[in-house]
């Protein structure tokens, strides 16, 4: 009997190690702390709300209910609305005069609950509450810009890009890529237009601006549109496809040579004859055709030369043929341009173009 006796304490100290365990892994979560704090304040508001009507009315339960979908996770917001709204209906039959008004706040408080509900459903597939889901696409977005920068480049040379989205929204399917190995006298640079505009072709940029600056710095120049042409069948997406036009530069001699995949052609202004030409190149669009062949132009840049890459946002609208848009575009630079390169691109980018499709501008200047 002893022995049993001896058990027994011992069985419930393990059991409670266990549980003050569970409760210290529970509490350890930031997540889990904002959610049970939530649900203490839900249920405070909603005690209060049940005895003392006049002093909290029952449309505060909003309150927590807006920060949860803020703050919470996919895993915690849910089971939060759904005991905020037990809450609601457990003090609701207390209110002691139930008017049209307390009626009409009930309501609200049970649309507004449903409507977080379903919304934290569309949430799990992302995994992350609202903020740091918002932080996430900031992030997505700053990565893209930064896959824009260009290398530092000699004395001799100045290059300047410029983008705008569609309706001026954060995220844009057209990216540039450039890259300089190991700092040598190679210099490359890629003008991509992805199917889609704005928003919804955001993440595909990010993807292919990822895949494409890798490729550019691996690859001989000849071989990048084959590669990327390759990448993107591969990704077998409904609308995937994509325009570019890639030049690839000897910041020694000036030598250029420019390739095209179904994107508008380069134009190049010649500081002898103070003429501009435009690289009739050719090459089918990226993404539809396996094995794809791709033919360039080969020209050089002397000092003055100024060599012009952009997208179709600058030169085609719904109203204009691309050729008079190229025509338009070649006139816009000789006036702004003149005899001051500096920031040309940006000039240039904000007198052009459909302020409702994603533009993008690359400048090179031979000094």
């Amino acid at each position: 009997m002893s022995v049993e006796r001896a058990i027994a304490p011992a069985a419930g100290n393990s059991r409670v190690r266990r549980a003050r365990a569970a409760l210290t892994r529970l509490l350890r979560s930031g997540d889990n702390r904002l959610f049970l704090g939530l649900v203490a304040a839900s249920a405070m508001v909603a005690i209060i709300a049940g005895i003392w009507p006049t002093l909290l009315p029952i449309s505060v339960l909003a309150v927590p209910l807006l920060i949860g979908n803020i703050v919470l996770g996919p895993r915690q917001l849910p089971w939060f609305v759904v005991l905020t709204l037990a809450g609601l209906a457990i003090v609701s039959p207390r209110q002691p005069d139930i008017t049209p008004y307390v009626v009409v706040e009930i309501l609200v408080v049970f649309v507004l609950g449903l409507i977080i509900l379903l919304s934290s459903f569309r949430r799990t597939r992302l995994g992350v509450a609202g903020v740091r889901g918002e932080s996430m696409l900031v992030d997505l977005r700053d990565r893209i810009s930064r896959q824009g920068q260009l290398p530092d480049l000699p004395k001799d040379w100045y290059v300047e890009t410029a983008l705008r989205s569609a309706d001026g929204t954060p995220f844009a399917g057209d990216f540039v890529v450039a890259s300089r190995p190991h700092n040598g006298d190679r210099f490359d640079v890629v003008v991509v237009d992805v199917s889609g505009k704005g928003d919804e072709a955001g993440t595909r940029s990010l993807l292919l601006s990822g895949a494409f600056g890798g490729l550019l710095g691996a690859l001989h120049p000849e071989d990048f549109l084959p590669a990327a042409n390759d990448f993107l069948l591969q990704q077998d997406w409904s609308e995937g496809f994509a325009t570019a036009v890639h030049l690839s530069l000897n910041l020694t001699s000036g030598d250029i040579k420019v390739w095209t995949a179904g994107h508008p052609p380069a134009v190049q202004l010649s500081a002898g004859s103070g003429r501009w030409s435009v690289h009739d190149t050719e090459g089918p669009v990226l993404g539809l055709i396996p094995g794809a062949e791709f033919t360039g132009t080969r020209a050089i840049m002397r000092p003055g030369d100024v060599i012009l890459l952009y997208t179709d946002g600058m030169v085609e609208t719904p109203t204009r043929d691309i050729g008079l848009g190229i025509d338009r575009l070649v006139g816009s630079a000789e006036r702004e341009l003149r005899g001051n390169f500096v920031h040309g691109a940006k000039r240039l980018i904000d007198s052009l173009g459909s302020r409702h499709d994603d533009r993008a501008l690359l400048l090179i200047h031979r000094r």
